[in-house]
């Protein structure tokens, strides 16, 4: 396969930058998922990538070869968009095939490529179909078959799984996963979905209004997000913040003071004082419900979903999602007392920083074990 590297990659539309100086190195074989809001610049970015749009300026290289004047059909790539494009009137064979044949691949070898692709995806039943006698999710294998026949040194997929229902997205995310063990490949995958990121990537690239916020692993940007935005951006539900005032703070810990009391967290608190306001952020799924907990909430909404069940919760002034067992018993209005462990806590600064947890997570240094990454930015 290959590798990919961007180096201050800058993108200008009619004098607005949207793509603000961005590097990256994706490794060979690598699963690299860009993730973020729309219109902070991943597809843009990817359609750089593919020699659909032009750089500003910057440089992007394959195997260490700059590419930026080099052609889209000339870069070795091979693009699955979020729209099938299917031709309605040529067969699944004759569609997986026709960059072969437009290339003047002898008829022989452009079969036995598409057969080849045919069984990985699992397709070779559907060879003689049209495309209208096919599901969103047979569809859209055949455009990632479209694209494997090519031989490409790098995949890239622009939100292909957005046009299809839930279950459909579940199942399709597995088989891309597969697809990328089977195939050994580099590829490098545009979504706004943040499940789909944690689930299927490498290397995460979370991306806002142009600009790289941070790179790691799934677990790296989960336990330790660098700032606000990635940390309430990432999992689902999203982060519970809250503003807290500081106690005491040293490069040991800091004190912050909750309704329910003093907690001590195990983050630097170099540079934060006394009196200071931070941010405070915890997940919902790492409260729990706790008779003896120092915290209480009236119970606003809930959203049961078998497994798991999330409260909605109210103190005060301030709001709490509680991811807490699926046989929960309690209702609409219950009064509820929980707790947390302080070292699941986040601290963020005013600008968004988050101070730095004193203790890895060990999840973080086993994925890392495992080839998933291994990044500056998962030391944060």
């Amino acid at each position: 396969m290959a590798t990919l590297q961007l180096n201050n990659i800058v993108k200008d539309f009619g004098g607005t930058q949207v793509i603000k100086g961005v590097d990256l190195e994706v490794k060979d074989r690598e699963f690299v998922v860009f993730v973020g809001p729309s219109g902070c610049g991943k597809s843009t970015l990817m359609r750089m990538i593919a020699g659909l749009e032009s750089t500003t300026s910057g440089e992007i290289a394959i195997d260490g070869e700059r590419i930026n004047e080099v052609g889209p059909a000339d870069r070795g790539l091979a693009m699955v968009f979020q729209s099938y494009a299917l031709y309605p009137h040529m067969s699944v064979e004759d569609n997986m095939g026709f960059s072969l044949r437009l290339a003047k691949v002898p008829k022989a070898e452009r079969r036995e490529k598409v057969l080849a692709a045919a069984r990985i995806l699992q397709l070779e039943p559907l060879l003689d179909r049209k495309p209208r006698a096919l599901s969103g999710g047979q569809r859209q294998r055949v455009a990632i078959g479209r694209a494997i026949v090519r031989n490409p040194s790098i995949f890239l997929f622009d939100e292909p799984l957005s046009n299809l229902d839930a279950a459909l997205r579940v199942q399709m995310r597995i088989e891309l996963a597969r697809l990328h063990e089977e195939l050994d490949a580099t590829m490098i995958y545009v979504t706004h979905d943040q499940i789909e990121a944690m689930t299927m990537a490498d290397k995460i690239v979370v991306l806002q209004d142009g600009l790289v916020e941070q790179i790691g692993s799934p677990m790296a940007l989960y336990h330790h997000p660098c700032n606000r935005f990635v940390a309430g951006f990432i999992g689902s539900p999203k982060m519970n913040f809250l503003d807290v005032e500081v106690r005491e703070a040293s490069n040991e810990g800091v004190n912050v003071a909750l309704p329910g009391g003093d907690c001590r967290v195990p983050v630097d608190g170099s540079g934060v004082s006394a009196g200071d306001t931070l941010t405070l952020g915890i997940r919902p799924e790492h409260l729990k419900l706790d008779d003896e907990g120092p915290l209480t909430g009236k119970i606003v909404v809930i959203e049961r979903l078998g497994g798991v069940t999330s409260l909605y919760l109210e103190h005060g002034d301030s709001e709490w999602i509680l991811v807490a067992d699926g046989d929960v018993a309690h209702r609409v209005h219950d009064q509820v007392r929980f707790s947390f462990d302080p070292t699941c806590v986040h601290l963020f600064k005013g600008d968004g920083e988050a101070l730095n947890h004193l203790h890895r997570h060990p999840l973080v240094d086993i994925d890392r074990k495992q080839n998933r990454v291994s990044s500056a930015s998962d030391d944060q």
